[in-house]
């Protein structure tokens, strides 16, 4: 599909062509082409002062009576006995779009032998009631039998919204549930809000973080989304009650083609990047690759993880699993140490919710420092060993 052209409005005015971010339309003597490379962005539709653009319509009209749908719906991530933290993030997000909504926040649990602390724990952070479903075939995650339990659950509960963390998981399953129940999904949402109709707003970058776009899906239900971990703020509500109910759902739910034969955790701490409590990360200011040492030293010695500027990983020096910014993680950890990184926005929005930030940088105006606590204005050459020697002597260490 691509925006489709009135070429008796169209005066060939190439306003259209040079806002298309994805570089879909090309001028012609007698009106405009538009390519297949065409992503429905809207913003050549947004632009033309004579009307002679439009948006093809897709999933028209509505899928059945969409007041039947009501509720505000969380997936709960649950793994080897403990609930992932995007879960108590979402859940306080979802809790203000269902007073907003004037409607219950639900939590979806899946797994085997769940305890009820777990739930209790859910319900302290906001939830109304906890759906559980405890079976042997969920004690590990598999995409099949984890989407279908999920679809069956809310074909029966009909909620208007659905959110999920989108993690390793969320990512892998929820586009699944999404295309069973013939509704959209908006992924990596960095915000989320309801409108003046009460549909959920939808926001998450588009064109490599260049634009901010906020989706809505007005006729389809349920609104799903995935929230990328550390943009939301979890808020512990202490004294709440809640409901604990425990659905029976078919068999047939539960069966899959896939066997898991042995979970290996993670040892790579670049999977740990957006739960690190102390983050040091390069830039593009290292120069060159082998540089990266100086700030994997650092983390070491802070036990830190090891964070990366878009920049230093295009440029090849360290793997995307360490680029923080809106094209990579989101993280928001006690203290955050910037080395050798100017501070372009993109960078800036996947790690502002950081607690305390130190920036080192020997360009006095980098924009870095306009959110840095504390800023080092040196050549990180020389500043960061002479750092790394400080810490060692203090801790007799040589």
């Amino acid at each position: 599909m691509k925006a489709i052209v009135d070429s008796r409005k169209c005066t060939v005015c190439g306003v259209c062509s040079d806002v298309c971010p994805s570089g879909a339309i090309e001028l012609k003597e007698t009106g405009i082409e538009i390519s297949e490379d065409c992503t429905l962005c809207g913003m050549c539709v947004d632009t033309c002062e004579f009307g002679a653009l439009s948006m093809p319509e897709v999933g028209k009209g509505p899928s059945g009576d969409l007041s039947a749908y009501q509720g505000v719906w969380v997936f709960a991530e649950w793994r080897e006995g403990v609930i992932h933290k995007v879960s108590h993030e979402l859940l306080s997000a979802g809790r203000k779009l269902a007073d907003k909504r004037g409607v219950g926040l639900s939590a979806v649990l899946l797994g085997y032998r769940i305890e009820t602390g777990v739930a209790e724990e859910l319900i302290s952070y906001g939830a109304d009631q906890v759906y559980i479903v405890d079976n042997p075939e969920l004690a590990h995650f598999t995409d099949e039998a984890y989407s279908k339990v999920v679809v069956e659950l809310v074909r029966r509960k009909r909620p208007e919204i659905l959110l999920a963390g989108a993690t390793s998981i969320g990512r892998s399953f929820v586009p699944r549930v999404a295309a069973s129940l013939q509704t959209g999904l908006t992924a990596d949402c960095t915000d989320l809000d309801i409108s003046e109709e009460g549909l959920l707003l939808q926001t998450r970058p588009a064109f490599g973080g260049n634009v901010m776009a906020t989706i809505l899906c007005p006729h389809r239900r349920p609104q799903m989304a995935t929230v990328r971990p550390k943009v939301m703020k979890p808020a512990k509500l202490d004294g709440r009650q809640g409901r604990i109910e425990y659905p029976t759902v078919p068999e047939e739910c539960f069966r899959s083609r896939v066997e898991v034969l042995e979970v290996v955790p993670e040892k790579d701490q670049t999977a740990k990047l957006t739960e690190a409590d102390v983050i040091v990360s390069g830039g593009r200011g290292l120069r060159k690759g082998e540089n990266f040492a100086l700030v994997e030293e650092v983390a070491h010695l802070i036990n830190g993880a090891v964070g990366a500027s878009r920049g230093a990983v295009e440029e090849g020096w360290i793997p995307p699993s360490h680029q923080v910014g809106q094209t990579g993680r989101t993280v928001a950890p006690t203290l955050y140490m910037a080395v050798g990184i100017a501070g372009a926005i993109q960078h800036v929005v996947g790690m502002q919710g950081s607690q305390v930030i130190v920036a080192v940088n020997k360009d006095p105006q980098a924009p870095i420092f306009d959110v840095a606590n504390v800023g080092v204005v040196a050549d990180l050459f020389e500043f960061i060993p002479a750092f790394v020697r400080k810490i060692r002597r203090e801790r007799g260490e040589g």
